[in-house]
């Protein structure tokens, strides 16, 4: 049974309809594991922001815990190079 549940920003859900599908299995798998390990190896805490990033290949994942309610917010998912721009 997962420990978290998962919500993702409607932004993100569209952002993850624009993966490439080669990609986007891995993607979708790495995001359903965080409702198991919401800090799993290689996971990284964003500067200045309660906010946390795992890597899936050359793509991110952003996203927030919220540890009272057991609820992972998926806010961000994009390829590295674009993913920290505002």
């Amino acid at each position: 049974m997962a420990k978290y549940k998962i919500a993702i920003k409607k932004s993100a859900a569209k952002e993850l309809e624009n993966i490439p599908k080669k990609h986007l299995r891995k993607i979708v798998k790495h995001i359903q594991s965080l409702a198991q390990n919401p800090g799993p190896s290689g996971f990284g805490k964003l500067s200045a922001q309660q906010r946390y990033r795992v890597r899936q290949g050359d793509y991110r994942i952003v996203y927030s815990i919220d540890d009272e309610d057991s609820l992972i917010n998926i806010v961000k998912i994009g390829h590295r190079r674009e993913i920290y721009r505002l």
